[in-house]
């Protein structure tokens, strides 16, 4: 079982910082866009481990930010994931360059163009709609979203 944390940081501009990510050969995110985020460490909490991934992967300190729900990912080819997803509006530093990809602010209109996992959508899709804190599960057959449920009841998946 895999503990991560997700982070979609945004500007006042309405655009999210994305990763893309094309830096790591033999990664299950490769050629995605994706918030920031990362792997616990032994005895971190959700909000430790989102303040330190944003730091490694941005140079940004958060100082304003919201634990906003846990995304379940079952795989047919990856271990179960439980990721707690943010959002942040406050940070303090200067963009650094990523080891994971090219860090780039996108425009919320403008993710729907970009490669993304089809469970990223449903919970994009969450945060701008402000959806009070979710839990949302995500089974994945290959790279394909063959289920997801919303809060425990079981959503309509799109192609």
């Amino acid at each position: 079982m895999i503990l991560s944390t997700l982070c979609y940081m945004e500007n006042d501009r309405g655009e999210y910082l994305m990763l893309h990510r094309v830096k790591k050969e033999h990664d299950a995110n490769r050629d995605k866009w994706i918030g920031i985020g990362g792997k616990f460490e032994a005895g971190e909490s959700p909000e430790e481990c989102v303040v330190r991934e944003a730091r490694e992967e941005t140079g940004l300190q958060l100082t304003d930010y919201r634990y906003r729900g846990l995304v379940t990912f079952v795989s047919d080819r990856w271990e179960t994931e439980y990721m707690h997803l943010f959002t942040a509006t406050g940070w303090t530093g200067e963009i650094k360059e990523c080891d994971e990809g090219a860090l780039e602010w996108i425009g919320k209109d403008d993710l729907a163009a970009l490669p993304q996992w089809a469970g990223d959508r449903i919970f994009l899709r969450l945060l701008r709609e402000d959806a009070p804190f979710f839990s949302l599960k995500l089974r994945y057959e290959g790279e394909e979203l063959v289920y997801a449920a919303l809060d425990g009841r079981e959503m309509e998946v799109y192609a």
